[in-house]
């Protein structure tokens, strides 16, 4: 007691080491404080359920704090890629006119434009048409259906009026602006018109597409009946019967051929999204297909944050109904996301615990995402069944919001925060195991095999028109109108690498170019994937198996692969990696044991 009297008098003497004493603890205990109060404001706006970080898709910032999600604007822009903005649609390595060499026809496989969402979606603000200035191509477009649809002659050009599978299927979007569910837009009819002005571009001349009929009578009038304008054979379209492929079809062809020439135009029907044409049938594909998708299920499984972030989108965007059990598909959830990301939302969505704002945006929305489909059947990637179980331990439908940093609320935070926004973090996380997901499978075995069993029909189809067209018959151009799945089982047949794994952007082009050389009239072909030169990615064609030629006057080079070289793979190896020698017995060998889940 004596020794605290002592100190406290030795202070009141000496007031500067008093007051230098308070002033220091005071300003110890103002940075504890500031440093709680910073961090508390970070935890709330990290959660979606705080409702204070809404993300702003044009600024590419949140509300709360820009600099927190710079990195996410530049991979939102990655994620975009899959849906081939206009300016990503460009001539690169395209050929054409090869100096010494004759075009003799092309072959061209295509996914669909830009669709709306596969399921039905929570979404405000979202436009799936053109830019309010226009885009010339969709305009001319427009424009030449609804004059010749007035016409004299009366026909209606707004629907395809000739007999056969598509008549009375129309050939524009029902709505400017609308995301019908599982159908083209109208960004999807711009894309695929300039991919066909680009094809215009580099084909049209060569193939002589824009030659006249030369068909003349009596009078010097010239005959205009459809059989005149375009040799039956000379452009051949294959198309799914569904309206985006079939759309897409019509589209590319408009840019690419005269308008008599489209006109003149029939659309045959494939009755498989994998264009086999009789070769069809094999068990073995569904089996290794299904083991492919187990593998991807243990991976989900493996990671309960994607879950629980998957969970958390999904019953945000996806209109499920609580009996549904949630959602159990991340590639579903994919797919919803970029209905947002492609389609000028402003924001990321949002749901709140009385139903009030989501009830008002489906109202405000419901001709755009809220549209009846009659042909939505189309595979959109790996579907984990074996998820639905685990999802539910990580969160249900209605679950709280993950936290940014992928670690799921407590019980108590998830009664709290039942209503919040989606996050550009939750986004990334998912965006990138979907990513990381997709390109294990596609560098897979499975994917190999299966690829070669799906895609055998349609080889065997393309090659009997690369004979066709090497054998003087007048086709010239065939167009394959399909589906994602349709290029995934072409490429890992032919082994072509895709740097996204087996994600396949809207309107991706895969070109079979039909040379004859002038010299001495030996038949090459090039393979041209949205753009680039793959032909020395495949086996039967790679190193001193192809012909290197100059492609252009600045130097730039070209790799043709002799015509019997994919002859001689279709009769002699296709099913080697299969240890079959034809078809049927493939589909009747055994796999073998399943995969074990870290081979995947």
């Amino acid at each position: 007691m004596k020794l605290l009297l002592k100190e406290l008098t030795r202070f009141t003497t000496q007031p500067r080491t008093f007051y230098c004493y308070m002033f220091l603890s005071i300003w110890i205990f103002l940075l504890i404080a500031g440093m709680y109060r910073y961090m508390g404001n970070a935890e709330h706006n990290a959660s979606p359920g705080s409702g204070g970080g809404n993300y702003n898709l044009n600024t590419g910032t949140a509300n709360s704090d820009a600099s927190e999600f710079a990195s996410s604007a530049q991979r939102f822009a990655q994620y975009r890629e899959r849906c081939a903005p206009l300016a990503q649609l460009t001539r690169m390595d395209d050929g054409g006119m090869l100096e010494g060499w004759k075009l003799q026809g092309v072959l061209l496989v295509i996914r669909h434009g830009d669709r709306g969402a596969m399921s039905h979606v929570h979404a405000g603000g979202i436009n799936c048409g053109v830019n309010a200035d226009g885009d010339s191509l969709v305009n001319r477009y427009r424009s030449f259906l609804h004059n010749s649809s007035s016409s004299a002659s009366g026909s209606n050009h707004m629907y395809w009026s000739k007999v056969g599978p598509f008549h009375g299927f129309p050939l524009l979007p029902a709505t400017d602006r609308g995301c019908p569910l599982g159908q083209l837009t109208y960004k999807g009819i711009a894309q695929l018109l300039h991919v066909g002005d680009i094809l215009h571009q580099i084909y049209a001349h060569p193939l002589g597409l824009l030659l006249k009929p030369n068909s003349v009578r009596g009078g010097g009038a010239l005959e205009t009946t459809p059989h005149t304008l375009l040799n039956s054979d000379e452009v051949v379209v294959f198309t799914t019967r569904y309206r985006r492929t079939f759309q897409s079809a019509l589209a590319l062809l408009f840019a690419l051929l005269p308008a008599e020439k489209w006109l003149a135009l029939n659309v045959r029907e494939s009755h498989s999204m994998a264009f086999c044409f009789g070769d069809c049938s094999c068990a073995q594909s569904m089996v290794l297909r299904k083991r492919l998708m187990q593998l991807a299920d243990r991976q989900l499984l493996q990671r309960p944050d994607v879950l629980a972030v998957m969970q958390w989108i999904g019953g945000t965007l996806l209109q499920h109904a609580p009996t549904e059990g949630g959602v159990t598909n991340p590639f579903e959830v994919v797919d919803a996301m970029l209905t947002v990301l492609c389609h000028e939302a402003t924001t990321l969505p949002c749901r709140r615990r009385n139903g009030s704002q989501m009830r008002e945006a489906s109202t405000r929305n419901q001709d755009l995402i809220d549209v009846i489909n009659i042909d939505q059947d189309e595979t959109a990637g790996n579907a984990p069944q074996a998820a639905a179980a685990a999802a539910d331990d990580a969160a249900g439908a209605g679950a709280a919001a993950p936290a940014a940093d992928g670690i799921a609320p407590s019980n108590d935070e998830q009664q709290q925060e039942s209503d919040g926004c989606v996050e550009a973090l939750h986004v990334d996380a998912l965006m990138s195991f979907a990513d990381e997901l997709s390109l294990r499978s596609a560098r897979h075995v499975y994917y190999k095999r299966s690829g070669l069993l799906r895609a055998y029909g349609m080889i065997r189809h393309i090659v009997g028109y690369m004979l066709k067209m090497i054998s003087g018959d007048r086709t010239k151009f065939v167009l394959y109108s399909g589906h994602d799945c349709t290029m995934q089982y072409l490429t890992a047949a032919l082994g072509i690498q895709n740097a996204q794994g087996q994600t396949i952007p809207y309107a991706s082009r895969l070109a079979f170019e039909v040379y004859r050389s002038e010299a001495h009239t030996d038949y090459y072909f090039r393979v041209v994937h949205n753009g680039r030169d793959v032909t020395q990615q495949i086996e039967f064609c790679e190193g001193g198996k192809s012909l290197r030629v100059t492609r252009d006057s600045r130097g730039n080079k070209a790799d043709l692969c002799p015509i019997e070289n994919i002859i001689r793979f279709l009769h002699e190896d296709y099913f080697g990696p299969l240890n079959a020698t034809n078809f049927k017995e493939a589909c009747a060998a055994s796999i073998g044991s399943p995969a074990k889940a870290n081979d995947f």
